[in-house]
């Protein structure tokens, strides 16, 4: 089974934080600077548990975040 992020992003969010998530590999990573949390996908399956969620360093975040047009510092969108 093949997780369609594209066609869900805009209901799923981080269930610590609420913030929105961009897709990293095959891992859903938090847009909030303060939790940055990443979240595997297992047989297409998003696991959105907090408890089994890896936090990441301030760099690796801001790299993703990078990545994928945000701000390296809030997370917040930089693209139109």
């Amino acid at each position: 089974m093949t997780f369609d992020f594209d066609a869900l992003k805009s209901y799923l969010v981080c269930p610590q934080s609420k913030a929105p998530l961009v897709l990293e590999n095959e891992t859903l990573v938090a847009c909030d600077p303060e939790n940055r949390l990443r979240y595997d996908i297992r047989d297409g399956i998003p696991l959105m548990l907090v408890d089994e969620a890896t936090s990441l360093s301030l760099d690796e975040w801001s790299q993703i975040m990078s990545r994928h047009q945000r701000d390296p510092g809030t997370g917040q969108s930089v693209s139109g």
